[in-house]
C-alpha cells in the first residue's frame, strides 16, 4: 500500500493532509445531478483515494448530486480517518442537471449545513465553504451567516470559492478565512488571489486544475500538476475523476514533484506573473495546450 502523502503535505483548517487532493464532483450522473452510474465503483474509487493512495483530503459539496456525494463518502469512509480533511460546500440551489443558483439567505445556508452534518455523519464540519457569492443578498451577509454558524459549533473553518481580491479582502474582516477555491490551470494561468493568500499565508485550492480534462492526456497531465505545486507550498490541487486508473494516474503524477524540487524549483515562493500569466514549464510543448482550448466546462456538467 502506498501511504505517503501525494504532492507533499500543506495544513489547512489545522489538519496536515496531502498537497493532492481528491475533486468528488464527479461522482454523480450526467450534469452533476443524481447518483454515479456505478455505486459500486464510487465507493471504491474513495476508499482507494484515502486507504491506498494516501490522500486525504476530499472536497465536496452539498450541491454534488444535490448530496449524492456526501452520502457516498459517508458510506465508504465512515468512521472517517483522524488524520482525513473532508471539506464541504453550501449555498447552491440545484433545480435541474446543469443548472446552479447562488442562494445564499441566511435560512438557506443554516438549513444546508445542518444537512450536511446529517449526510456526513459528523458533529461538526471541519471546512465548510461558501460555495458562491449570491449578489442578490451580498458577500457580508452570507458571511454573518457562516460566522454564526460558527460560533455555534457547526463549522470549524469556513472557506471562500470564485472570489476576487476584493471579495477575500472584505471577507477578512469578517471571518479568518480557511481556504480559498479559485479556477486555476494551465489554460487559465493567472489568478492575482494566489498571490494574496502566499502573503496571507492562506491555502490556495484550484478547483478545475485540468481544465475539465483537457490537460488530462498523459503528455499534459504531470507539467500541469507540477505547474500548480510549483507556485508556492501554499497550492493544493483538487482534482476530480470518476475512473480509478485516472485517480492512479493523477497520484502517479505528483510523484516526481519532490526531485523536481530537489533540482532547484523554490517551493517556497509563487512566481510573478508574466504577462498577467504564470510561467508554463519548459517540458511542456505549447502547441499541445490549444487543443480543445475553447471547450466549455459546463458542458460535462457542473460548475467545479
Amino acid at each position: 500500500m502506498n501511504l505517503s502523502s501525494p504532492g507533499g503535505t500543506i495544513t489547512i483548517a489545522g489538519k496536515t493532509v496531502s498537497r493532492l487532493g481528491l475533486g468528488t464532483m464527479r461522482l454523480t450522473g450526467p450534469g452533476t445531478w443524481g447518483t454515479p452510474s456505478d455505486h459500486d465503483a464510487a465507493v471504491s474509487l474513495l476508499r482507494r483515494a484515502v486507504f491506498t493512495q494516501g490522500i486525504t483530503h476530499l472536497d465536496t459539496a452539498d450541491a454534488y448530486g444535490p448530496h449524492t456525494v456526501e452520502e457516498l463518502i459517508h458510506e465508504a469512509l465512515h468512521p472517517y480517518p483522524e488524520h482525513l480533511l473532508i471539506a464541504t460546500k453550501v449555498g447552491f440551489l440545484r433545480p435541474a442537471p446543469d443548472v446552479w443558483v447562488p442562494h445564499g439567505r441566511a435560512e438557506y445556508l443554516r438549513a444546508s449545513v445542518e444537512g450536511s452534518l446529517r449526510r456526513l455523519g459528523v458533529d461538526r464540519l471541519d471546512l465548510c465553504y461558501l460555495h458562491r457569492i449570491d449578489p442578490e443578498v451580498g458577500l457580508m451577509d452570507q458571511l454573518y451567516t457562516m460566522a454564526a454558524l460558527q460560533q455555534e459549533g457547526k463549522v470549524k473553518h469556513i472557506g471562500l470559492s470564485k472570489v476576487s481580491v476584493e471579495e477575500l479582502r472584505l471577507a477578512s474582516t469578517v471571518v479568518d478565512v480557511a481556504a480559498v477555491q479559485n479556477v486555476l490551470h494551465m489554460n487559465d494561468r493567472y489568478d492575482p488571489v494566489v498571490e494574496v493568500c502566499r502573503d496571507r499565508h492562506i491555502p490556495f485550492v484550484p478547483y478545475r486544475p485540468l481544465d475539465a480534462g483537457t490537460l488530462a492526456k498523459s503528455s499534459l497531465l504531470d507539467a500541469a500538476l507540477h505547474w500548480l505545486l510549483a507556485l508556492g507550498p501554499h497550492v493544493a490541487p483538487i482534482p476530480g475523476t470518476s475512473s480509478t486508473a485516472h485517480l492512479d494516474e493523477l497520484v502517479l503524477g505528483v510523484s516526481g514533484f519532490a526531485v523536481t524540487a530537489a533540482a532547484g524549483t523554490d517551493r517556497g515562493s509563487c512566481p510573478g506573473p508574466r504577462g498577467n500569466h504564470y510561467p508554463v514549464p519548459a517540458l511542456l510543448d505549447r502547441t499541445d495546450m490549444v487543443t480543445n482550448i475553447l471547450y466549455e466546462p459546463s458542458s460535462r456538467g457542473g460548475t467545479d
